[in-house]
């Protein structure tokens, strides 16, 4: 498997990126809804990414989007601005791709830009029945911190919530200015 290079989305890459976000919404809880997103709904939360300054990369090989990964807000900063400094990742590789670096290179790279952009911590909030990604984020140096369980619902049942983060680097708190 040729190893992928990793860049920032483009428009051009809005209908893999929304395949590869909708490869599973039918059939597991690796996200929590039923409705399958939309190339024009992408392209409104891309432009959103890019004016909040948030990243979105994708891993190429070839000619081909073969996974993608962005963060964005932990928590709504604006409302509660002691969350500003901690994001919360996303990341999808398409299924022919899984274990051959494309995810833990994405990662990497958007850890790289959380951390360039000053931010302190981020966060993964997996499904507790997807063991891979739970052991996928383990192996990038997230430590799981929380398990909510019966925060969510799909398929008629209820779904438990994992909480995994990684501090980014060791700094200071920024100073109070109240």
């Amino acid at each position: 498997m040729r190893e992928p290079s990793i860049r920032d989305a483009h428009e051009r890459d809005l209908e893999a990126i929304t395949q590869i976000h909708n490869a599973f919404v039918s059939t597991a809880a690796i996200e929590w809804t039923d409705v399958a997103h939309t190339v024009e709904e992408r392209g409104a939360w891309l432009a959103d990414q890019r004016s909040a300054g948030h990243p979105v990369l994708v891993a190429v090989v070839g000619d081909d989007v073969v996974g993608w990964a962005s963060f964005g807000e932990f928590r709504d900063s604006s409302k509660w601005p002691g969350y500003r400094l901690t994001v919360e990742n996303t990341i999808h590789v398409r299924e022919d791709h899984w274990r051959g670096g494309a995810g833990r290179q994405l990662m990497n790279a958007l850890i790289q830009r959380a951390t360039d952009m000053g931010m302190h911590v981020m966060v993964a909030a997996v499904d507790r029945e997807n063991d891979a990604s739970i052991r996928f984020h383990e192996r990038l140096g997230f430590h799981e911190v929380a398990r909510m369980p019966q925060v969510g619902t799909k398929f008629g049942r209820w779904l438990d919530l994992v909480l995994l983060q990684r501090v980014l680097g060791e700094s200071a708190p920024p100073p109070h200015t109240g």
